[in-house]
């Protein structure tokens, strides 16, 4: 496959390296700037311009993916977190491509980290149905199948006891409730049980950055499906964008 530029798009910070798509390593460093205050379609795109200048810009056929917070749909985004609500049903990809000057592969952040770890990370060489969910801010999805992406799952607004399930099992309810990791394990436990009955995947990979200290609350869980850590935690953004890009069309 060679190599393609992956970028992560987030609410407080833009980043970007090369990849080698093959391996998975980063064949660049990455770079990171903070993302535009107020989060404007024209502030972020030109954030992301400056940072592929500072990656020495873009070699001829060199592929580009680009994650982004938001559910996307044909290359527009249907939603915004943590960025401007000026997002929401803009032609984003169309934009991206126009001040790159080439065609993008432009993904819903969650998505792209769902595919990094199938590709190189927790999930490499797992069959079946692979479900990748990010404990943050709220909780992201990706639904992989076999080696295929299946987009905008965006299963952290299921409804558990009556509640967006996000609002109660993410990791800022965890911070907000000042719960317990075992009091936090509990609302963990309905959350994944109820991902359980409805999907019956072959395994969860659980990514963000709660997930460095998954000892603290994982071995609390009782699954059917095994669960275990993201590998690719800061990178699985880019590595995602990147691997995804380098598909063939």
């Amino acid at each position: 496959m060679g190599h393609a530029l992956g970028v992560d798009i987030g609410g407080t910070g833009i980043k970007a390296a090369i990849v080698d798509t093959d391996t998975g390593e980063l064949v660049s460093e990455r770079i990171k700037l903070p993302t535009p205050s107020g989060g404007e379609p024209n502030d972020i795109v030109a954030t992301v311009v400056t940072l592929v200048e500072k990656l020495g810009g873009l070699g001829e056929g060199v592929p580009v993916g680009v994650c982004f917070p938001a559910i996307v749909r044909n290359g527009r985004t249907m939603s915004a977190a943590n960025v401007s609500k000026k997002w929401i049903g803009l032609e984003a990809e169309a934009l991206f491509e126009k001040a790159l000057g080439r065609d993008i592969h432009f993904v819903n952040d969650a998505d792209a980290a769902g595919y990094a770890e199938v590709r190189y990370g927790a999930a490499k060489d797992v069959t079946g149905l692979v479900l990748l969910t990010t404990l943050g801010t709220g909780i992201g999805s990706a639904l992989i199948y076999n080696g295929v992406l299946i987009p905008n799952s965006e299963l952290g607004h299921l409804i558990v006891d009556g509640r967006d399930a996000e609002k109660r099992a993410s990791y800022a309810a965890k911070e907000r409730s000042r719960l317990s990791w075992k009091s936090w394990a509990k609302r963990l436990q309905k959350y994944y049980g109820h991902l359980e009955m409805l999907f019956s995947p072959d395994l969860f990979v659980v990514g963000g950055g709660v997930s460095k200290s998954y000892q603290e609350f994982l071995p609390l869980l009782s699954l059917s499906t095994p669960i275990v850590p993201a590998v690719h935690r800061n990178n699985a953004g880019i590595l995602g964008a990147a691997a995804l890009a380098a598909l063939p069309r």
